[in-house]
């Protein structure tokens, strides 16, 4: 199971103030637009965008699948769709629009951000006319055509696909984009904002609805490694997650990613020593991998080791002192840690 990280309940009541004081942040989350448009039923669909030029807001491709005559909005203000460049394939569109008030969002890189660092996520979840305000943690970036893709915290439902992820200095690192759900929780996936420049070379169209299938539709075997093991871990299916983690470790052996999602699967699968070890190694190729240290520390004090409870605390006190404090809480060591 993963770390809930303390971020989201340390900052996720106090962000509208946390947002009033920090005018970065508030740009960010004004550059969060509606996507709306009408399926071929009569029914509303929407999405989200955020504003990434003079006239120009970067959304889902799939959010522009069902409506002939898109358009953006926010509160009762609504700016027409005129033409998209779009490629379907990594699930990006830039629409353009004219007379947009808006201001456009700083950009931020995906490549520079760290494992475990806090990011925020301003979306229209469940189509609400305000965004809404997710604070979470990087759980994972997986290399991908220059950028990370970033699995994250920062939860988002159904309308705030398209959205924007933030790094804390209101930076727009990735797009929100898909997710896994499931018993064991959720996985929440943004797309680099690094493909935004490849985006913009795509030629221009004027017709909607778009077509073409996203990365994340892929079949299921031919997907990259981190979203196959995705699905089983949500589902604590554990001997699935075990298979296509060896599979992941042998074909990505530097991945810190891999050999969590193996520990995970060794742990739950009641194979002590072997988490231990992959759980090691993926502390040794990533030392922020903090619920990598936690599941260590966890292991240390099944098994009464004191010592590695205590460098798993030291390790997470250098992370971050605030989720040293937590370990310490789950544990219920703040003596022995």
């Amino acid at each position: 199971m993963r770390l809930i990280t303390i971020f989201a309940a340390l900052l996720a009541a106090t962000l509208p103030a946390l947002a009033r004081d920090n005018e970065k942040l508030m740009e960010a989350y004004f550059s969060v637009v509606m996507i709306r448009g009408y399926h071929n039923n009569g029914g509303l669909a929407y999405g989200s965008g955020v504003v990434v030029g003079d006239n120009k807001v970067i959304t889902n491709c799939h959010v522009l699948r069902t409506s002939r005559q898109p358009w953006i909005s926010r509160g009762e203000d609504t700016y027409s769709i005129i033409s998209v460049k779009a490629d379907a394939w990594h699930d990006l569109c830039l629409v353009s629009s004219s007379g947009l008030p808006f201001k456009p969002v700083r950009i931020g890189s995906s490549i520079d951000l760290k494992f475990g660092q806090q990011v925020v996520a301003f979306g229209h979840s469940n189509g609400v006319p305000a965004p809404l305000t997710s604070v979470g943690n990087v759980e994972g970036l997986f290399l991908s055509e220059h950028g990370k893709v970033i699995r994250s915290s920062a939860k988002f439902l159904i309308g705030a696909s398209g959205s924007g992820l933030f790094d804390e200095e209101g930076r727009l690192v990735g797009i929100n984009t898909f997710k896994t759900s499931g018993k064991g929780g959720g996985a929440h996936y943004a797309l680099p904002i690094e493909w935004l420049e490849t985006l913009e070379k795509q030629p221009e169209q004027t017709t909607f609805p778009i077509v073409g299938k996203a990365l994340w539709e892929e079949d299921e075997d031919k997907k990259p490694y981190y979203m196959q093991a995705a699905v089983p871990e949500v589902r604590q299916d554990w001997p699935k997650l075990a298979q296509i983690a060896l599979s992941w470790t042998k074909a990505e052996p530097g991945s810190t990613e891999a050999f969590y999602a193996l520990g995970l699967a060794y742990e739950n699968l009641a194979k002590a020593d072997m988490a231990a070890q992959a759980y090691s190694q993926a502390v040794a190729l990533e030392s922020n991998n903090f619920e990598a240290w936690v599941r260590i520390g966890v292991l240390a004090k099944n098994r009464g080791d004191n010592a590695e409870m205590h460098r798993a605390q030291v390790a997470l006190n250098n992370i971050d002192k605030n989720l040293g404090d937590e370990y310490s809480r789950m544990l219920e060591c703040n003596a022995t840690c």
